[in-house]
C-alpha cells in the first residue's frame, strides 16, 4: 500500500479546520447592543441595571485597562429556528491569549440571575433547547477588560498599575449573534479531533494508526464540503467503528478532575479574583446541570467566602452542585498558599480555616492538599496536613524543575518528622489540561511509577485566570472513556482517584525532606515590603492572641476578641497566597498588599493595647513574647537599659539579676567581653573576634555588601538563573563611617553608602551589653534595575551543611555541589535564621525580614576552609512589575558568633518579637515549659468560644523530648488535638496525666503537638 499518510492528515486538518468546524452554527442572527461604561470601580448588578444605555455597534472599540463596560443584548429566536439548539455567541475582540488573561464578562438575565461567562474558549450562553421560536433574549453582560499583562513576553509595561495604564480602549468588540447550533456537525467535529490526535500519537508502524487514517479518510469522501449538515451523520457513522473499539485491558486510567485554577492575585488585582470566581463558578454549575457525570474540584475557600457574599445566587447554585456530588471542595486551605515563606503557625491556621469553611458550609470534610501551582514545598506539610485530617498530597509544579526531574509521580511523601502522605504529581504535566491526544499519551508515556501504579490523575480545564472546563472537554473525555490506542479517562472527584492509587500502589517509593523546586527561586527575596508585611503580621498575631488569652484569664470583664482576630487572621492568609507573598504580581497587588499590612499591624497593636491595658495600671514593664527567657539592653525614651523577662511573661523594666560588661569603644572598635568588633575604613568588617572561644570568625571581609546583574532567562520576579554569579561589584566605597553610641550599654558604627543609580544604604552595626549577637539595622533607599543586592558573611569554619530554619523545625542542606541536585539549590530559603558549624563551633545569621540566601564553600591558599553565608536583602526585577522593590526598606539580620542551633533559634525568636516597654500590672506566662527542645508557637483561646485554652508547641531541635509543660491557671484536664482543636486519639500519649498544674510531654524529632487546657 502507498503511504499516504501526509496527504490525508494534511486533508483532515484542512476539512476540519475550514468546512467543518465553521459549520458547527448553522444560521445566525445579530443582536442589538447597548452599552454603559462603568466610570470606575466595578459595580454591582443592581446598580448598572439602573442605568442609561447607548447604542453600540460592531466593531467599536471598547474597554480601558481594568474598566468595566456593561453591555445589553436584546434578541429573538425567528420563527423558522423552532426546534433546533440556539444559543447566543460572542465576541468581544478576544485576542491570541488564552482563557482569562483579556477580555471576559459575566452574562446575567434582565432580572439579574448570572447564566455563565464568556471567553475565547467558551464564548456561547445557551437560550433554548430545543427553540419554540419566539423567545426573547435580555442580557447585560458586565464585560471585564483586563489588560494582557505578559502578551510581549517578559517585557515591562506599564499595564499592571491603574496609575500608568492609561484609558485607550484594549479590545474591539466583533459580534454578538443567536446562532443555532448544529448538533450533528459539533459531534462530528469532536469525533473528527479525537481520532486526528489519537492517530498521530501513535506509532508510525501501529496499525491501529493506520486503521484510523483510513477511516478518517473515508469519512471525508463521504462529507458533503457543499452540505456538510446534510451529510455529517454519515461520517459519523464511517467514523463509529474507530471510536467504539474499546481500549487495550492494561490500559492506563487517567482520572480526569474538571478543575480551574483561579489565581487569587496575579496579573489582576484581588477585586478581580472575585469576579474571576464569579465567572467560573457560573460556568461549572452550568456544566453539571449539562452532564451528570461531570465532577469539579475546586480548591481555596477564599474564593467560596467571595462568592457567597457577593454573588448570592451563583452561590445558591455552588450548594446545590456541592449536594449532588458535582462540585468537589479540595485542598482544606484558605488559599493555595505560598509552600515555602508562610510560618508554620501560619500553613496551620491555612487548614483551620479552610477546612473549618468546608464544614460549616457545607458538611463537608475535605481530606487532601491541593496546591497545584505553590513553588515548593516545605518538609513540615506532611506532618501538617495529616494533623488536619488529610490523606493525599497533589501538586503538578514540581514538572518544572530545571535541572533534575524527580523519580516518582506517585509516592509516599515524608516530612521532617517522619509523617508520610500518599502523594501524587500528575504525570500530565498540567494543571489545565484539554484531555487532547497529546496530553493523553504524554501522561501515559511520562508516568514514572508504570508497573506499580497504571492510573494518574488530571486536574482539566482552562487555568490561572479562571475559566474552568468547556463542554468540549466533557465530550471528548466521553470519547477517551474507553478508546482503542489511548489511555481509559474516567471523570470523577480526585478522593477516589487516591483511593484507587493508594489501594493499586501501597508500598509507593518514599520521599523524604522537601521539595524543593529548581526554578522560581528568586521568589524567595522580590516585592521586599510584600514580604516584610507578612513576616511582621505573623508575629504581630502571635503577640495579640498570647496577650489576648492572658487578659481573658486574668481580667474580669475582658472580652476575648474572636472576630477581630479571626477576620484579620483572614486576610493574612489571603496575603499568602502563591503570587501575592512571593513577590510576582503586578504593581497593584502589592501596592494593596502592602496598605492591608499598614492596616493590619494598626489593628494588631491595638488589640495588644487592649489586652495589656487589661493587666491594669503598673511600673514599666517588659512584655516578652518569644518562647524563651530574655536578658538583654532595651531602648526606652530615656535610654538603653539591661533588663531580663520570662518566656511568654512580663517584669518590671530593668530587672536583673546580673549585671553585664560593658560595650567599650575605641575607634572603629566595639567590644563588649563576649565579642570584639573591628571595622574597616569602608564599613565592612574587618574582624569579628569570639572573644569567649578565642577565634577569629571571619575569614574575609564581613557584612559584604555585592550587586550583581540580575537579569533571568524569563520570569523576571520569580528567577534568579546561576549566571547572576557571573557580574558584580562590591560596595567598597562609604559616604561616612560614624560612631553612633559609645557604651555602656550600646555600641554602634553606622556606614553610609551611595552606589548604582542613585541608591543608598545607610547601615548601623550593633553591639549591645550581655549579647553575642551583632546587629545589622538597614535602610535602603533603592533605584536600580535589573539587580540583586546580596550582604556577605565569609566565615572561618569548614561547614559540610548548612541550616534553615523553617516551618516548626529546620532543614539540613548540603554545602557542597557534588551532585546536580546540591548544585540546583544555588539559592535556597529559609526563615528567621541560618546556621553553619564545623563540630564544636558554630555561626548562625539571623534576620527580621529576609527569606533568600546562599551558602558557599571555598579552600584558602592557607589550607583552610571559608563557608560563606549571603542573605538576598533586594531585587529589581521589572516584569510583572517595572517598579517591584523601588523605594525605601528598613529590616535587620544580624551575625551571631559562637551559636548552637538552640542559639539561633533564641535569637531568632528574640529579633522578630523586639521586647515591649508598656506601663501596666504584672502578666505572668499563660504556660510555661522546662525544656528548650519544646518550642511553645502559640498560645490562643478555643475557637469554640468554650474558655479553654489552646497550646500548639514543637521539638525543635531535631531530637526526642521529654517535658513539662506548666499552666499559669487552674489545670482541670488537657486533651490533644488535632488543628481544628478536635481530640487526636492515636496522639493522646504524647501527654501524660495533669500533675496539678502541669503535664508531662513526650515528644519525637520536630513533632506538632496542639493541646486543649480545660480550666478548672
Amino acid at each position: 500500500m502507498h503511504d499516504e499518510r501526509r496527504r490525508i492528515e494534511d486533508r483532515v486538518e484542512r476539512v476540519l479546520g475550514q468546512r467543518i468546524q465553521p459549520a458547527v452554527h448553522s444560521h445566525s442572527l445579530p443582536c442589538e447592543v447597548s452599552f454603559w461604561q462603568a466610570p470606575g470601580e466595578p459595580v454591582p448588578f443592581a446598580e448598572a441595571a439602573a442605568q442609561t444605555y447607548e447604542p453600540f455597534a460592531m466593531g467599536t472599540p471598547w474597554g480601558p485597562p481594568w474598566g468595566t463596560t456593561w453591555f445589553r443584548v436584546r434578541g429573538e429566536v425567528p420563527a423558522a429556528w423552532a426546534g433546533r439548539r440556539v444559543e447566543a455567541v460572542f465576541d468581544l475582540g478576544f485576542t491570541a491569549a488564552g482563557p482569562g488573561f483579556q477580555a471576559e464578562a459575566l452574562v446575567h438575565t434582565a432580572d439579574g440571575v448570572p447564566l455563565k461567562a464568556v471567553n475565547p474558549r467558551n464564548r456561547y450562553v445557551p437560550v433554548a433547547r430545543p427553540a419554540a421560536g419566539g423567545e426573547r433574549i435580555d442580557f447585560l453582560l458586565e464585560a471585564a477588560s483586563n489588560p494582557d499583562i505578559l502578551g510581549r513576553g517578559f517585557l515591562p509595561t506599564p499595564l499592571g498599575d491603574p496609575a500608568t495604564a492609561g484609558r485607550a480602549p484594549l479590545y474591539t468588540f466583533g459580534s454578538a449573534e443567536l446562532r443555532v447550533l448544529d448538533e450533528e456537525v459539533w459531534h462530528l467535529s469532536l469525533d473528527l479531533e479525537v481520532l486526528r490526535e489519537l492517530m498521530l500519537e501513535l506509532g508510525e508502524h501501529d496499525p491501529r494508526r493506520h486503521t484510523i487514517l483510513h477511516t478518517l479518510e473515508r469519512a471525508l469522501d463521504a462529507l458533503d464540503l457543499d452540505d456538510v449538515s446534510g451529510s455529517a451523520a454519515q461520517a459519523r457513522e464511517l467514523l463509529r467503528p474507530a471510536l467504539t473499539r474499546p481500549a487495550h485491558a492494561s490500559a492506563h486510567t487517567v482520572s480526569a478532575v474538571g478543575h480551574a485554577h483561579i489565581d487569587s492575585a496575579w496579573l489582576w488585582p484581588v477585586r478581580e479574583t472575585v469576579r474571576k470566581a464569579a465567572r467560573t463558578f457560573a460556568n461549572a454549575t452550568a456544566l453539571a446541570e449539562e452532564y451528570e457525570e461531570f465532577v469539579f474540584a475546586c480548591s481555596q475557600a477564599q474564593q467560596y467566602a467571595w462568592i457567597r457574599d457577593q454573588h448570592p445566587r451563583v452561590w445558591e447554585r455552588v450548594k446545590k452542585a456541592v449536594a449532588d456530588g458535582q462540585f468537589a471542595p479540595v485542598g482544606g486551605m484558605w488559599v493555595e498558599s505560598d509552600g515555602n515563606l508562610p510560618g508554620g503557625e501560619a500553613v496551620a491556621r491555612q487548614f483551620v480555616h479552610g477546612k473549618r469553611f468546608f464544614l460549616d458550609c457545607f458538611g463537608i470534610e475535605t481530606t487532601g492538599v491541593w496546591l497545584p501551582d505553590s513553588f515548593g514545598y516545605n518538609g513540615a506539610y506532611p506532618q501538617l496536613a495529616k494533623l488536619a485530617g488529610n490523606d493525599w498530597f497533589l501538586t503538578q509544579k514540581m514538572s518544572w524543575n530545571q535541572t533534575n526531574q524527580l523519580p516518582h509521580h506517585t509516592f509516599w511523601w515524608e516530612g521532617i518528622d517522619g509523617t508520610r502522605i500518599f502523594t501524587h504529581f500528575p504525570p500530565v504535566d498540567t494543571y489545565n489540561a484539554e484531555l487532547t491526544g497529546r496530553e493523553m499519551a504524554h501522561a501515559v508515556r511520562n508516568h514514572r511509577d508504570k508497573g506499580g501504579s497504571s492510573r494518574s490523575l488530571a486536574p482539566f480545564g482552562h487555568g490561572d485566570g479562571g475559566g474552568g472546563p468547556t463542554r468540549e472537554m466533557m465530550e471528548r473525555a466521553r470519547r477517551l472513556a474507553d478508546l482503542e490506542g489511548s489511555a481509559k479517562a474516567v471523570v470523577e472527584h480526585p478522593d477516589a482517584f487516591f483511593a484507587a492509587a493508594r489501594a493499586e500502589y501501597p508500598d509507593a517509593p518514599v520521599w523524604s525532606g522537601e521539595l524543593y523546586l529548581e526554578l522560581h527561586r528568586a521568589t524567595y527575596t522580590s516585592q521586599a515590603r510584600t514580604k516584610q508585611g507578612n513576616r511582621r503580621s505573623e508575629h504581630l498575631l502571635r503577640e495579640a492572641e498570647l496577650w489576648a488569652t492572658a487578659a481573658a484569664l486574668r481580667a474580669p470583664g475582658y472580652a476575648y476578641p474572636y472576630d477581630e482576630l479571626d477576620r484579620l487572621w483572614k486576610t493574612v492568609l489571603l496575603h499568602q497566597f502563591h503570587d501575592i507573598l512571593p513577590g510576582s504580581s503586578i504593581a497593584w497587588v502589592h501596592q494593596e498588599a502592602e496598605a492591608e499590612y499598614a492596616r493590619v499591624a494598626r489593628e494588631l497593636e491595638e488589640l495588644i493595647a487592649r489586652a495589656l491595658a487589661a493587666a491594669g495600671p503598673g511600673v514599666p514593664r517588659v512584655f516578652n513574647t518569644s518562647p524563651r527567657d530574655r536578658a538583654e539592653v532595651v531602648r526606652t525614651p530615656e535610654g538603653p537599659v539591661f533588663t531580663e523577662a520570662p518566656a511568654s511573661g512580663s517584669a518590671p523594666l530593668g530587672a536583673a539579676r546580673r549585671t553585664p560588661e560593658p560595650v567599650t569603644v575605641t575607634g572603629l572598635v566595639l567590644d563588649n567581653g563576649l565579642v570584639r568588633v573591628e571595622f574597616a575604613d569602608d564599613g565592612s568588617l574587618a574582624s569579628v573576634r569570639d572573644l569567649t572561644a578565642g577565634r577569629e570568625v571571619l575569614a574575609g571581609p564581613g557584612n559584604l555588601l555585592r550587586l550583581h546583574s540580575d537579569l533571568p532567562n524569563r520570569w523576571d520576579a520569580w528567577d534568579i538563573d546561576k549566571h547572576y554569579r557571573s557580574r558584580w561589584s562590591d560596595l567598597l566605597d562609604a559616604d561616612a563611617v560614624t560612631v553612633v553610641a559609645s557604651g555602656p550599654l550600646i555600641g554602634a558604627v553606622r556606614i553610609e553608602r551611595s552606589f548604582g543609580r542613585g541608591s543608598a544604604i545607610a547601615q548601623t552595626v550593633t553591639v549591645r551589653a550581655g549579647s553575642r549577637r551583632i546587629d545589622v539595622e538597614t535602610e535602603i533607599d533603592w533605584h536600580e534595575s535589573e539587580k540583586i543586592l546580596k550582604a556577605g558573611f565569609p566565615i572561618d569554619l569548614r561547614a559540610d551543611r548548612s541550616t534553615a530554619e523553617i516551618q516548626f523545625g529546620h532543614v539540613h542542606r548540603p554545602a557542597h555541589t557534588n551532585t546536580s541536585w546540591e548544585a540546583a539549590r544555588f539559592e535556597v530559603y529559609g526563615h528567621r535564621w541560618v546556621h553553619i558549624g564545623e563540630p564544636g563551633y558554630g555561626v548562625a545569621v539571623v534576620n527580621d525580614a529576609t527569606y533568600g540566601h546562599d551558602v558557599s564553600r571555598t579552600t584558602r591558599t592557607d589550607g583552610g576552609t571559608t563557608t560563606t553565608v549571603r542573605l538576598s536583602l533586594v531585587r529589581a526585577p521589572r516584569v510583572p512589575d517595572p517598579a517591584a522593590d523601588q523605594g525605601r526598606h528598613r529590616f535587620c539580620y544580624a551575625l551571631l558568633p559562637g551559636a548552637t542551633v538552640e542559639d539561633a533559634i533564641t535569637e531568632g525568636y528574640a529579633l522578630n518579637l523586639p521586647l515591649r516597654v508598656v506601663s501596666a500590672g504584672a502578666v505572668d506566662p499563660v504556660v510555661s515549659c522546662d525544656d528548650p527542645a519544646v518550642t511553645v508557637e502559640a498560645v490562643k483561646l478555643a475557637d469554640d468560644r468554650s474558655g479553654d485554652v489552646v497550646v500548639r508547641l514543637y521539638e525543635c531541635h531535631g531530637g526526642r523530648a521529654a517535658a513539662r509543660l506548666r499552666a499559669g491557671f487552674p489545670l482541670a484536664g488537657v486533651t490533644v488535638t488535632d488543628l481544628l482543636e478536635r481530640p487526636l486519639p492515636e496522639a493522646a500519649g504524647s501527654a501524660g496525666a495533669v500533675t496539678g498544674d502541669e503535664v508531662a510531654l513526650t515528644l519525637r524529632p520536630f513533632q506538632i503537638l496542639t493541646l486543649r487546657l480545660s480550666r478548672a
